[in-house]
């Protein structure tokens, strides 16, 4: 999955970047500074046009201030060039208007008319805005006469909130534009290590054939974070971390470990992949989703040192009954992963900021060395997407040393930053140069975002109806201790990073 370094570099079609949600915080944390970075390579052409939309009066003086100091902000300081910042900054303007209302959207128009019918202009547009607005700003697109062939849409999760919005969403705006159109972006898919695992699996023969039930004894995939909810409480009380998370990057993930190969890696025989193993995912019954889910939430408690505020005290909602923290227990019905459970976990709030993939051999089936000092504990694979991209083989070795055989725990490391000299791209760089290509590989096609939600709405309602609220953890904790009785009662432990 993994693009040549020519094809990351090289350079790009014409492209106006419309950009709904132009002054919100993903624009001027992630998407701007992405563009930097890409703009800092050489790679955008130099009449690439950057239009950030949004309510606010600002003019395009007052935007590209904005823009400014949002790179001086989140561009790392070694990166930033002044004369790229003016080379970028000098590419941005800003449309004021509510998009609800008919008013403003002649002078979208009017930035975009030039371009019109030019074969080799792409126009994005990036809404990064709540998912109810997706479908009236692709119509509003569709009546001012921007969109064509050469048009792309990228859509911010979530897409939806259950399965009947999700296509509802999915109607709305296929309406006007075409499936290879629309780019449902999962940042996590980005990522160079998340890309990696295909590698892994598929470029090194000796680790496929052990990719099975025959070798596997389970998998944990855990995204944890320190931060709260931030200024997107009123969102994330409506949502909670079963869709924040685990309907679209828990169970990207899982779809990347469990997947079959593939004929190659190409455009669409990926999300073909990945959309079997969604199918293939145990239905929740009532019954599971009691026995195998555990949702918590976050109460006062210390985060690295310093005191945080509860969850209901961050959101100003007393009587909430949202989760800030998910953990489950899955399985892959198919012939490959048959018997072997998937565990997975988010939370916000927890002790460390970490994301990864930790997949647990089976046990040596003989003791070979019954005189020797230490154990044979199973092998693990450490796949680490954040914040230290790497990979961590977990064996059993001989300690030097004469006399008896004293057995150790070892690893094979492999850290990106170390063995790779360049820069690491931002998921968001990748990702909005494969927008502007047409490369839809590591984006979610509606039938992947649709079975996913199919799989998760039993748990929804079973949540939904039950009498019991979520369990309570202290910021800065591990998660609530039902989450370690979800393994403990199969005989197994969470495993943590630096185990």
């Amino acid at each position: 999955m993994t693009l040549p370094a020519t094809e990351l570099t090289s350079t790009l079609p014409t492209c106006d970047f419309t950009v709904f949600g132009g002054t919100g915080d993903l624009a001027l944390r992630k998407l701007l500074p992405a563009l930097y970075q890409r703009e800092r390579e050489g790679q955008l052409p130099a009449d690439t046009r950057i239009i950030g939309v949004s309510r606010s009066s600002i003019d395009d003086a007052g935007y590209r201030d904005l823009v400014h100091d949002a790179l001086d902000e989140h561009v790392p300081h070694d990166d930033l060039d002044a004369a790229v910042v003016a080379r970028l900054v000098a590419r941005v303007s800003h449309v004021a208007l509510d998009i609800e209302e008919p008013d403003g959207w002649h002078l979208l128009h009017g930035l975009l008319k030039d371009r019109l019918g030019d074969q080799d202009a792409v126009r994005v547009f990036y809404l990064a805005v709540s998912p109810t607005l997706f479908g009236p700003i692709c119509e509003r697109l569709d009546q001012i006469g921007v969109v064509d062939g050469r048009a792309r849409v990228v859509m911010e999760k979530p897409v939806g909130h259950d399965l009947a919005s999700a296509r509802e969403v999915n109607e709305a705006v296929g309406r006007v534009f075409d499936e290879p159109q629309i780019f449902r972006i999962d940042h996590y898919l980005g990522k160079e290590s998340v890309q990696n695992l295909l590698v892994t699996r598929f470029a090194n023969t000796f680790l496929e054939p052990l990719w099975n039930s025959h070798w596997v004894d389970h998998v944990q995939i855990t995204v944890s974070e320190t931060l709260g909810v931030g200024d997107r409480g009123g969102y994330y009380d409506t949502a909670g971390a079963l869709r924040d998370m685990v309907q679209n990057h828990l169970l990207q993930l899982l779809c990347l470990v469990a997947m079959e190969p593939p004929t190659y890696v190409g455009r669409e025989t990926v999300r073909d992949e990945k959309l079997k193993v969604l199918q293939a995912l145990k239905p929740m019954t009532p019954t599971d989703v009691d026995r195998d889910t555990v949702r918590g939430r976050y109460v006062a408690g210390l985060v690295d040192g310093k005191p945080v505020p509860s969850y209901v005290d961050d959101v100003g909602h007393p009587g909430s009954g949202t989760e800030t923290y998910v953990a489950l227990r899955t399985e892959v019905q198919n012939w490959r992963w048959a018997g072997v459970p998937f565990y997975l976990r988010t939370g916000k709030r927890m002790d460390r900021r970490l994301s990864e993939i930790v997949v647990v051999f089976k046990e040596p089936p003989h003791a070979m060395f019954p005189h020797s000092e230490g154990g044979t504990p199973a092998n693990r694979l450490h796949i680490q997407v954040q914040p230290d991209e790497g990979m961590r083989l977990h064996m059993t070795a001989k300690e030097p040393g004469p006399g008896g055989i004293r057995l150790r725990p070892v690893s094979l490391d492999l850290s990106y930053a170390t063995a790779f000299s360049q820069r690491s791209p931002d998921a968001y760089e990748r990702l909005l140069m494969d927008v502007i290509r047409g490369n839809p590989t590591l984006f979610m096609r509606r039938d992947e975002v649709e079975a996913a939600w199919t799989w998760v709405e039993p748990i929804l309602r079973r949540w939904a109806s039950a009498p019991d609220r979520p369990k309570r953890y202290p910021a800065g904790t591990s998660g609530p201790t039902a989450a370690a009785t979800l393994l403990e009662r199969d005989g197994r432990t969470w495993q943590e990073s630096d185990q």
